[in-house]
């Protein structure tokens, strides 16, 4: 099974927003000795739970430590930058670890209207951002009005499903990446691969499925360690931002105070993710890959205990083949 991890750099409290940086850079190391086909990292600016907004610089650290891991953006929000900057960014990253490199490209804006004003990007329409990853792909290819440098071999391209992302990779001859409810959508997924244009980089279909995933000794273990994310999401829509993650224990104590609809929330997250013992595991990413088709696997796991997320990449490395 071809698995890729997909880190947040997520921040934790107690912690400094470097010690959250120098853990990913670490956790990439050790998923490269694994033997994980990627390591993915995220753009999210000014988001107080996550220490992560400049993928392209995250992976060029990480790539000088790791042997054969590649390399992926998951995604850079194209509404954030010029297209040229983003096809430099790629481009640069390419020359420094040639052949490793796979850029994920999403439609996402800032997270909140002052980050959007600082970004000075308040709202993207559906043909901007179709025109702006067209002209991403076409500087990559040597095609823009002025050239990209360095010049390198353009890696490939996969595009997120968000902001209808999965018709839009199938009418630009995309591999797209899919998560949520869109994994349990027979008909969505497969109006993409009847709609596919073939590209000359990818002239068929490829869905990558994005999953939350835990693993512990036991399934009720596993899923208490899906409880820090969900409680910072759900959070999240009464403070106005997304927080540190807190200890589990912390969490059980806010989440008794909760009112009914965080409660419900929560709960709702938990479900979500794919938790359990090795064995239950296994046989849920199994079960999806066949379902979906999928090529691969994009897996998030997130708690605070940084221990139980090692664990946990030490159990779906047992997986890959």
């Amino acid at each position: 099974m071809q698995i890729s991890l997909l880190d947040r750099t997520r921040t934790r409290v107690g912690e400094t927003d470097a010690q959250a940086v120098a853990a990913t850079v670490e956790r990439a190391v050790r998923a490269d000795e694994l033997g994980f086909h990627g390591f993915w990292v995220a753009e999210h600016h000014s988001v107080p739970g996550i220490a992560s907004a400049t993928p392209g610089l995250l992976l060029a650290s990480i790539g000088a430590r790791t042997r054969r891991i590649r390399l992926g953006t998951g995604g850079i929000m194209v509404p954030n930058h010029r297209p040229l900057l983003i096809a430099e960014h790629a481009a640069l990253l390419e020359a420094l670890h040639p052949g490793r490199v796979d850029l994920g490209l999403g439609g996402s804006l800032g997270f909140i209207p002052a980050v959007r004003e600082a970004l000075g990007r308040m709202r993207v329409s559906d043909e901007e951002y179709r025109d702006e990853i067209a002209q991403v792909r076409g500087f990559l290819r040597d095609e823009g009005p002025v050239r990209t440098m360095p010049r390198v071999a353009a890696p490939p391209i996969y595009l997120l499903a968000i902001r209808g992302g999965l018709k839009l990779a199938a009418e630009l001859g995309l591999p797209a990446i899919v998560g949520g409810s869109l994994l349990n959508n027979a008909e969505a997924l497969e109006r993409y691969r009847n709609s596919y244009v073939p590209s000359e980089a990818a002239p068929e279909p490829r869905l990558v499925a994005n999953v939350d995933v835990m693993v512990a000794v036991t399934r009720e273990r596993a899923r208490e360690l899906l409880l820090p994310e969900a409680w910072a999401l759900a959070d999240s829509r009464n403070v106005g931002e997304f927080r540190a993650l807190q200890p589990v224990d912390e969490v059980h104590r806010r989440r008794a105070a909760a009112g009914a609809k965080q409660q419900q929330e929560i709960a709702q997250q938990v479900r979500r993710g794919i938790a359990g013992t090795a064995d239950e595991v296994a046989e849920r990413l199994k079960e999806i890959v066949a379902r979906t088709g999928a090529e691969g696997l994009l897996v998030s796991s997130s708690t605070f205990d940084r221990e139980a997320v090692a664990a946990t990449d030490e159990a779906l490395a047992t997986l890959l083949t």
